[in-house]
């Protein structure tokens, strides 16, 4: 038979060797049991916690945008006031529209379906990048990479109130899952991967232009799969390449199509979309931020800003495992880790891949010494493809170390074990501030307390609000009437009033609050005096307090009766 000019295989051989792709595993065992349990501890731990979590400064917002853009279509394209809605114009909606259309489903608060939703999210981020690691290297690093995941702060506790970041995050995971599926079955994917990308990439860029990665990562995966170098002509690599394009348009058309649906200024003119990236990489709003105590406007940031705060926020077992994934992708095959049935051929180059995935946006970010703020809020959609690499990298270390001596790769897993404990631990002593969480680089939070972003999303507010009512109790008992008291925050004004009673008032006018409410983060809590009478504390550290000021302030303006 002919050889296909394309590739130089017979088509037939080609056709049955093709990878089937997108299907449930052949063979469930022990680690896919324990993913499952892992799962369901997930969705458990959801459904009674999703309520512990404050509403963030930027919720309020993003949920007006959702009914905005709503209004829109509902107007026949009339009611066009999401176009001068402060700079929400400038991302996509997709997230703030499914929670404006849950929300009249279930009997819950808007914002508890919000954060409902973005936590079921970031759990679906966690099975994208488990099953991107178990597609590589098997079902142990599948779960290697979901449980160092579960286990990172940074992710875990943002999975309620980072409504943007997780469910652009774990779109672009899933999309890179496909990804991978696809870049295997190259240049005749089937239709219901390319499906799924299309779809994922659009969900994707319906939130964030940001989204525009998935097609570096898109080219580098063709790029890894032509046949350069293995005897072929250019024209036959050309070819090659223009069946892969050929094969993605409808990928491509797709995800055009659901990012204009869920973000209308791109569908106003055909460049929007590219003004706003635009716009986002010359971002130079009078935000502040803090790195290692000193305060930068978010235009001014250093190059290394972004990079710190993923040094000092992820996990050191998730750091580790990435960087080993690293190592073990370069070392000469004389010393790579034992075989293993379960990991793909192809496991460096698709390693490969993922590492790109993963640093490619932050090489970004650096080079163009873009402006930054919270920490690395922004790129939390790396964190998965970081934990991903984890997951390959610690499989990979126990492989190679069965070859040396069974007992130290049980000791090996054992630390992970260990690791992994230890981590969850301190997220449990930290609910509901998960995100608070940093690792002994910098002295975890003690270390990192007003040196470092830490509640910038004032996750503080429900329990300082209970504090001062608790406060109140005590000594207002002189009056039969409740009196009503000004209070201050150091925030925005709804999370307040979401959790405040009838005794309590905000004011913009902080000369006049009684009371002050304020987190530690960029020393807010310096901002009034006044006497401390309640603290908000993780791990021994206060990252909360709230301030009696009756005691300085006139009489004349004291109280509202």
């Amino acid at each position: 038979m002919r050889a296909d000019a394309s590739t130089g295989l017979n088509p037939s051989s080609v056709k049955a060797a093709r990878p089937t792709g997108w299907r449930l595993p052949p063979r469930i065992d022990g680690y896919d049991l324990a993913a499952v349990a892992l799962f369901a501890a997930l969705l458990v731990l959801v459904a009674c916690t999703f309520r512990d979590y404050a509403i963030s400064n930027d919720e309020e917002v993003q949920q007006r945008y959702g009914e905005m853009i709503i209004a829109y279509y509902a107007s026949g394209f009339v009611d066009q006031a999401l176009f001068h809605f402060r700079n929400l114009y400038l991302y996509g909606g997709l997230f703030d529209i499914v929670a404006v259309g849950v929300e009249k489903l279930l009997p819950l608060d808007p914002y508890n379906v919000r954060h409902l939703l973005t936590a079921l999210t970031g759990i679906g981020g966690i099975g994208a990048a488990w099953a991107t690691a178990r597609a590589i290297a098997g079902p142990r690093a599948g779960l290697l990479a979901a449980a160092t995941l579960s286990a990172c702060g940074a992710w875990y506790g943002a999975m309620f109130n980072h409504t943007k970041d997780i469910p652009f995050a774990a779109a672009m995971t899933g999309a890179t899952y496909f990804l991978l599926l696809i870049a295997r079955q190259l240049p005749r994917p089937r239709w219901h991967l390319v499906a799924m990308f299309g779809l994922l990439c659009g969900c994707a860029l319906g939130i964030r232009i940001l989204g525009v990665f998935l097609g570096a990562f898109m080219t580098l995966a063709v790029v890894m799969q032509a046949p350069i170098g293995r005897g072929m002509k250019w024209r036959d690599v050309l070819t090659y390449g223009g069946r892969c394009l050929l094969c993605l348009i409808p990928a491509a058309v797709l995800a055009y199509a659901i990012m204009i649906a869920a973000w209308p200024w791109a569908a106003l003119e055909p460049l929007n979309p590219l003004r706003a990236l635009t716009a986002f990489a010359e971002f130079n709003y009078p935000i502040r931020t803090i790195l290692d105590g000193h305060v930068y406007h978010m235009g001014d940031v250093p190059r290394s800003y972004v990079p710190i705060y993923f040094a000092i926020k992820l996990t050191l077992l998730l750091l580790a495992g990435a960087a080993l994934a690293l190592v073990f992708v370069v070392l000469p095959q004389s010393v790579e880790p034992a075989p293993n049935a379960q990991r793909n051929a192809n496991w460096r180059g698709e390693t490969a891949l993922i590492a790109f995935c993963a640093l490619f946006p932050l090489l970004c970010q650096v080079i163009a010494d873009g402006p930054a703020d919270t920490g690395l809020r922004h790129f939390l959609f790396t964190v998965p493809a970081l934990a991903v690499l984890a997951g390959i990298g610690i499989d990979c270390l126990l492989d190679r170390l069965v070859t040396i001596s069974r007992a130290a790769a049980a000791g090996a897993a054992a630390l992970v074990l260990l690791g992994l404990g230890i981590d969850a631990a301190t997220l449990y002593r930290l609910h509901p501030d998960e995100y608070l969480f940093f690792n002994p680089l910098v002295g975890g939070l003690a270390g990192a307390s007003r040196r470092y972003a830490t509640d910038y999303w004032v996750n503080i507010m429900p329990e300082a609000v209970a504090d001062l009512e608790h406060f109140l109790d005590r000594t207002d008992k002189t009056s039969r009437k409740p009196r009503r008291y000004l209070v201050g925050v150091c925030g925005e004004r709804l999370p307040f009033e979401k959790e405040a009673d009838a005794r309590l008032q905000w004011t913009r006018d902080w000369t006049r609050a009684e009371f002050f409410i304020a987190p530690t983060h960029m020393n807010c809590d310096l901002a009034l005096d006044g006497r401390v009478i309640a603290t908000v504390k993780r791990l021994g550290v206060v990252i909360g307090v709230v301030k009696d000021r009756r005691a300085l302030i006139r009489p004349s303006v004291a109280g509202l009766n």
